[in-house]
């Protein structure tokens, strides 16, 4: 056989022959495997790269046979049927890892699969090609766009908008050039921050669609993830909607002001027409883009490029405007009345005057330019004509005068002040940038003024009815951070397009960052262009009212300023394209990661995967916006939406590398925790300083988001931070609980639930953990677990679906905790083990809840009883508080409230105060909330009652509780016969069970099928010590009766139940362990008086066991009756007390220390219990739970 020797070098993907020719449908199979045969056919290049090229639509040629037949191109096999000598070839070098080959698969596979994968396009490439109907199917290719083309136009063209063109004028006029700097600075540096943040986060990995949403979800959490995507997805939709009113206001007041189809006779209602009209224009727009990209997103991204082209041809005409007027200023002239700005529009043919002569129009217009080029504010006169010359009035007259007459009334500041022209563009040689420095902010409904012009003190404040210049809007500081911010936004431009770069991980740092920094070199410079070019009350005019409604940014552009607003207009439309695209895209990504529910039918679309519906959801979210028809109004909403947006991707970064997460390896490496936290305090500073309430809202909006998600959502693991910092934040608080027991006042019940499961894996006694969730009303630590008997590696499985069954009851009883299951060969060593082996650190349980062994006396399982009574040791020995509810069926469930009545708590011996603590928990639900507290105690003959009675009253008050306080007289008083019958029925059962138990040799005899004759003979003896015995209570029945050792000889060798019981109501502590074979016989007893006397008599000759005729003759043991009688008079006092009481709290007594009192132990606790509806048996864990102190 031919060797076969490789060089592995590292390479790209798309440098290997074939790999980047591959056709989705053999490079998606997951067991496509890459088998390298002889070394010809290795060094055959060209046939290599033609068959898999090839295989998109001949898949079988790569098997063809080349010239005459007989060689064979072996060099590639995917899912190759042929060549079997191959497989075995290969098959006998790994067949010592062939079994697991399913979920280990071979290194070469692997590397396949990652060498095919393509990432899914952002935006809508993947839809382009579904559009064009009739056209072939064609392999997918690899991506070949570079850092220029791919990240950093993208992101020019998303950075640079509307807010250049239109308010960047403003904002400097307003703020000044300082704190103009000092806006963009910042905004920058907030955009940069983040860039470097985002950086990090996109070169750690591959980034597929979805873009910000996909970087911060992942790193996050699904919580954050939705919240900030959905902010993130309102951020661009109303991004969509400032773009279309942009260009709406660029249409109707640069292009076409007469399109306007409301209109005001009045000054004072101008203002409404024009948001009027802005908003029929808007939604007529915002229609056409929708339209434009429902019928197909590939025209949008063919004229992406012709949009790009426009803003760059805007901004180079800008600069060039810039450095021609320090030569040659543009002739823009404003009109001034004193110091206040006269709106162009109200100046008919340059006549800035009060009157014209009527004699030699030309002269008038000689003079009159003079004077003004001299700074006279006089109107033309000329001494030596005598008698003057008469003056008409112009029409600036009539504005401010009650007639056109010489002599009629005008107003004060009109009378005192003469008009003057001054140039709107002085040059940027003329130094009016010292006049620009300083901020100049006015109040809605102030006229813009020039400072350093004079003027007479006006003796009213100036009218809206004249013509002047006046602010719409009182600025400030922080509202012109707001409408500038979006100005820098659209920095995620290039990892939404992660998907067509050919190195994403090198591309998105570079051009990103270079974007940038060409955008803020941009506006600075702009910032200080404008302020050294243009006078500052253009500056001030927002809409270019004094240079007779021109754009203002178009004043300064050069050869004229139509480029501006074409190109302006152009870009805008081009933008809100762009959001109307995007936008509905992030919906779907996120509605597709089905983390909110009621967002799941945006998920769906068109055939070929447009998102229609989400189309339309952000078309209504865009019209609320452009019903706003305020610029400067919806500015401020998405700059909140997009700091929101930055400040958690600087979070993401900052915790990724705070807590070293191992697969936080970011390629840019120009990163640090410092600059992430600095970018994420600039972006919280931004959002209060641009506006403090918007920023509520998007923190109340997002918060919602949040919890929604975190109740109703769907479950992600995307590892991501938030889950690293819990886990950290977890350690912490773990080995800070170390230090130290807690303190008394810290104590509160972390609750060990253990639960029975039946054959089937159903909880046979749910109301326990029903019970537990009262008790705790949702707070501390819950641990509920269960036992599965069997081998760990033969019952993992069943363990599994057992831990499955808990956690869908959990849910269901809104339980917040963990769910454990063991498996063990004996249950009772499983409880053991679960006890001493649940939680962690201070975190561990101490409080264990079991059921009580329901009909224990008549259960098919012996160990049941057994199994709770050696649990009841367990915690004993664990210093663990322990719960046994009785009769748990009878417990109120959390939709049924308890009506008005008493929690009695029978406080008989102190064990901590947990009897205290119980109830006030209990009555923390909204279940036990209308229940009254009793609290009753025992007084023996030589304690004084009353006494006792102020104490516990006392006690009770300084601990807080609210209680009614009674004291029982329990007096010494004879053992009655009743007492003595029932322990004498107690012990004579205990000897016959004794007595009849099998030892093992025995067992091992009857269980084998050779030896019948000993099978028969102990079977004969067994129904021979049949005898019935009567309680007064209850029948009992005793079935497979067998000894302690056959739960530890071959509890792993028979069949058993696989479900074990661990302390649910039905079973109590044990089950499954102890069961016998299908051989062994039931035995039937009751016992009485008569049927003793009856038996004796028929059988005095017969062979009756002597164990058995001394258990006829036997006396009660004194220490036994002595404990039945305090079973019986406690039951009674209890019983007389407390029959009508919701719940009866009582101190659970020990277990005997010897284990043969096993069974008397059960009894005494059912007769103290007798006649009881809901009884809580507590014992304490040996520690204080509750104190009288602060």
């Amino acid at each position: 056989m031919a060797s076969v020797r490789f060089t592995v070098t590292p390479t790209k993907a798309e440098d290997l022959p074939g790999l980047s020719d591959m056709s989705p449908d053999i490079s998606s199979r997951s067991g496509a495997r890459v088998r390298f045969g002889s070394r010809e056919s290795v060094n055959r290049s060209d046939p290599l790269s033609e068959a898999t090229a090839g295989g998109a639509e001949t898949p079988d040629h790569s098997n063809t046979d080349q010239g005459d037949g007989n060689s064979k191109i072996s060099s590639v096999y995917i899912n190759n049927t042929h060549g079997g000598d191959d497989d075995d070839f290969y098959d006998r070098n790994l067949a010592l890892f062939e079994e697991e080959m399913d979920t280990r698969p071979k290194v070469s596979s692997l590397l396949n699969r990652l060498a095919n994968y393509t990432n899914l396009t952002q935006g809508a490439k993947e839809h382009e090609e579904a559009e064009s109907i009739g056209e072939k199917k064609k392999a997918n290719k690899s991506p070949q766009m570079g850092t220029f083309m791919g990240v950093y136009l993208p992101c020019l063209q998303n950075i640079f908008g509307v807010i250049l063109f239109l308010r960047l004028t403003w904002v400097v006029g307003s703020a000044g050039v300082l704190q103009s700097l000092c806006i963009v600075f910042i905004c920058c540096c907030c955009t940069l921050l983040t860039a470097i943040s985002m950086s990090a986060i996109a070169t750690n990995g591959v980034v597929p669609a979805g873009g910000a949403y996909f970087m911060i979800s992942r790193s996050l959490g699904p919580e954050f993830g939705g919240a900030v995507g959905l902010c993130f997805y309102l951020g661009t939709t109303f991004a969509g909607a400032m773009y279309i009113l942009g260009a709406i206001e660029i249409l109707l007041m640069y292009i076409a002001p007469k399109a306007a189809i409301f209109e005001s006779k009045h000054p004072e209602g101008e203002g409404a027409a024009m948001l009027n009209n802005m908003r029929v224009y808007g939604s007529i727009c915002l229609l056409l883009m929708s339209l434009l990209v429902f019928v197909g997103v590939k025209y949008v991204n063919k004229l992406a490029s012709i949009f790009l082209a426009c803003v760059i041809v805007s901004i180079v005409s800008i600069y060039v405007g810039a450095l021609v007027s320090a030569f040659k200023p543009p002739h823009f002239p404003v009109c001034m009345l004193g110091n206040r700005t006269i709106s162009g529009h109200e100046v008919d043919n340059d006549q800035c005057s009060k009157t014209l002569p009527l004699q030699n129009k030309e002269e008038e217009v000689d003079n009159f330019t003079i004077f003004n080029e001299n700074g006279t504010m006089v109107p033309p006169f000329d001494p030596s004509l005598d008698p003057p010359l008469p003056e008409k009035t112009t029409y600036l007259w009539k504005q401010f005068c009650q007639g056109p007459e010489i002599n009629s009334s005008c107003d004060e500041y009109f009378l005192s002040n003469n008009f003057s022209q001054i140039e709107g563009i002085p040059g940027l040689a003329s130094g009016v940038i010292s006049e620009n420095l300083w901020s100049s902010y006015l109040s809605r409904g102030d006229v813009v003024e020039k400072g350093s012009v004079s003027s007479s003190p006006d003796a009213h404040p100036a009218s809206t009815h004249q013509p002047y210049v006046f602010a719409d809007i009182t600025t400030s500081f922080t509202l012109l951070v707001g409408i500038f911010f979006p100005s820098v936004t659209g920095i995620m431009a290039g990892s939404n397009r992660s998907g067509d770069l050919k190195d994403a991980q090198r591309s998105i740092p570079i051009g990103t960052i270079l974007a940038i920094l060409t955008t803020s070199i941009v506006y600075l410079t702009s910032v200080i262009l404008f302020g050294a070019c243009i006078d500052g009350v253009v500056l001030r005019d927002k809409f270019g009212d004094s240079v007779k409604g021109n754009l203002v940014v178009g004043t300064l552009a050069w050869p004229t300023p139509w480029i501006i607003v074409i190109g302006s207009f152009f870009s805008t439309c081009g933008a809100g394209l762009q959001s109307l695209t995007g936008a509905p895209r992030l919906l779907q990504a996120i509605a597709k990661d089905n983390i909110i529910p009621f967002l799941r039918v945006f998920g769906h679309g068109k055939a070929n995967g447009e998102p229609t519906w989400a189309l339309l959801l952000t078309a209504l979210i865009a019209e609320l916006g452009i019903l706003i028809a305020s610029l400067d109004l919806v500015a401020p909403i998405l700059t909140m939406f997009f700091l929101m947006c930055y400040l958690f991707v600087n979070l993401a970064c900052g915790l990724q590398t705070l807590l070293r997460t191992p697969n936080w390896r970011p390629r840019f490496s120009y990163y640090h925790w410092t600059l992430s936290f600095l970018g994420m305090t600039i972006c919280l500073a931004l959002m209060f300083i641009s506006s403090w309430y918007y920023a509520i809202v998007a923190m109340v909006i997002a918060g919602m988001i949040y919890k929604y998600i975190e109740y109703h959502g769907a479950e992600k693991e995307w590892g991501d931070g938030i889950r690293g910092l819990s886990l950290s934040a977890a350690r912490y608080a773990l080995l800070r609980l170390e230090e130290g027991p807690p303190h008394t006042k810290n104590w509160r019940p972390q609750v060990l639930v253990l639960l029975k499961l039946d054959e089937d894996a159903h909880v046979k006694s749910p109301r326990l953990l029903t019970f537990a969730s009262q008790l705790k009303a949702g707070k501390g630590l819950t641990i509920v677990g269960t036992v599965v008997s069997g081998n760990f590696l033969q019952s993992y499985g069943e363990a599994l679906a057992a831990e499955q069954t808990l956690k869908h009851l959990m849910d269901k009883e809104r339980v917040k905790g963990f769910c454990q299951c063991i498996v063990a060969q004996k249950p009772r060593e499983g409880i053991s083990h679960m006890i001493q082996s649940s939680g962690l650190g201070g975190m561990k349980p101490n409080t264990v809840v079991m059921g009580w062994p329901h009909a224990w006396r008549q259960s098919e399982d012996p160990q049941a009883w057994k199994t709770f009574i050696n649990t009841v040791r367990v915690t004993t020995a664990a210093h663990l508080a322990l719960l046994v509810p009785k009769n748990i069926s009878l417990f109120p469930s959390n939709s049924e409230p308890c009506a008005e009545g008493y929690i009695d708590v029978w406080w008989i011996v102190h064990d901590g105060g947990m009897l205290m603590l119980l109830p006030f928990l209990l009555r923390q639900h909204k279940v036990w909330r209308k229940c009254g507290m009793r609290i009753f105690t025992v007084a023996q003959m030589e304690d004084n009652s009353i006494q006792m009675k102020k104490d516990l009253a006392t006690f009770l008050y300084h601990l807080r509780i609210e209680a009614e306080v009674e004291v029982v007289e329990m007096h010494d008083s004879d053992i009655s016969a009743y007492t003595y019958e029932r322990t004498l029925m107690m012990e004579q059962r205990s000897q016959m069970l004794r007595q009849m138990r099998l030892s093992k040799s025995d067992r091992e005899k009857e269980g084998n099928p050779g030896s019948g004759s000993s099978r028969t003979e102990a079977g004969g003896a067994t129904r021979s010590q049949a005898q019935l015995v009567k309680d007064r209570n209850s029948m009992l029945r005793l079935t497979s009766i067998g000894s302690d050792d056959e739960d530890d000889t071959d509890g792993g060798e028979r069949d058993r139940p696989t479900n074990a019981a661990t302390g649910g109501g039905g079973g109590g502590g044990g089950g499954g362990g102890g069961t016998t074979t299908e051989h062994h016989r039931r035995v039937q007893m009751t016992w009485t008086k008569e049927k003793s006397s009856q038996y004796r008599a028929m059988h005095s000759g017969c062979s009756t066991p002597e164990g058995f005729r001394d258990m006829l003759s036997m006396r009660p043991d004194h220490s036994n009756v002595r404990r039945m009688h305090t079973a019986v008079k406690l039951n009674e006092v209890i019983v007389n007390k407390s029959h009508d009481a919701r719940l009866v709290l009582l101190n659970m007594p020990g277990p005997p220390r010897n284990t043969d009192g096993d069974e008397n132990y059960m009894e005494f606790l059912e007769v103290l219990t007798e006649g009881l509806e809901r009884v809580l048996l507590v014992r304490g864990g040996g520690s204080e739970v509750i104190t009288i102190y602060s």
